[in-house]
């Protein structure tokens, strides 16, 4: 379970403090996946870090009782200088898990043949993504953080691969995707919340928290 008491997070932006969330309570329990709406500017990327222990929170505590991932597209751990396969197989010491067996998983999903040997500062920012979301795949977590949905990718053969990955994933996951698009949420969520002005307002269905997530538009 990952719960927030009362908690705060703001910033000071040079004019004025920004609230991104004040005194939230919620809780993200395990089989019940949550899909955020949050309109651009409103803290969906500190939300998340908060979530994965990337930022603290100025006030009240964050409980993680389950494996929680790293945020999709958070690249901390990953050197640029280093080929996809050398970072899977470092990635993999870092959570203990068979080096071969996550370069090869990896490799299969990612399916950029000779690149993936190369160092990774020479990729698109799209073969970027699906290296990072390769990572994530193929590390099992117990909750799976995503910001801002699926990585886009033109190549149907990943698109594929990783959907099915994740659909797998899920029969015994959960997991919290932050968007300012309800679309990706249809797919993978069954509750969803709504962050305005530093509250999240929680709902029992994507349905009506788009009613108010698009009063607000």
């Amino acid at each position: 379970m990952l719960e927030f008491k009362n908690v705060s997070k703001s910033f000071w932006t040079g004019t004025q403090r920004k609230i991104i969330l004040d005194q939230a309570s919620f809780s993200v329990e395990i089989g019940q996946s949550l899909g955020i709406l949050a309109a651009n500017g409103t803290g969906k990327t500190t939300l998340i870090n908060m979530m994965a222990g990337l930022e603290k929170p100025d006030e009240g505590k964050i409980i993680r009782t389950s494996r929680i991932s790293f945020p999709l597209g958070f690249m901390g751990g990953i050197v640029p200088a280093h080929s996809a396969a050398e970072n899977a197989r470092y990635i993999a010491r870092l959570y203990g898990l068979d080096p071969d067996y996550i370069e090869a998983f990896c490799r299969y999903l990612v399916n950029i043949e000779e690149y993936f040997d190369m160092p990774m500062r020479t990729y698109s920012s799209g073969m970027r993504a699906r290296v990072s979301f390769a990572l994530l795949l193929a590390l099992e977590f117990d909750i799976y953080l995503i910001d801002e949905g699926m990585p886009s990718s033109t190549d149907a053969d990943f698109n594929q691969k990783a959907g099915n990955v994740l659909h797998e994933r899920l029969t015994k996951s959960t997991v919290v995707i932050v968007s300012h698009s309800p679309v990706i949420l249809e797919r993978y969520c069954t509750r969803a919340a709504v962050l305005r002005d530093g509250h999240l307002h929680m709902f029992d269905s994507l349905e009506k928290a788009k009613q108010l997530y698009d009063y607000d538009q």
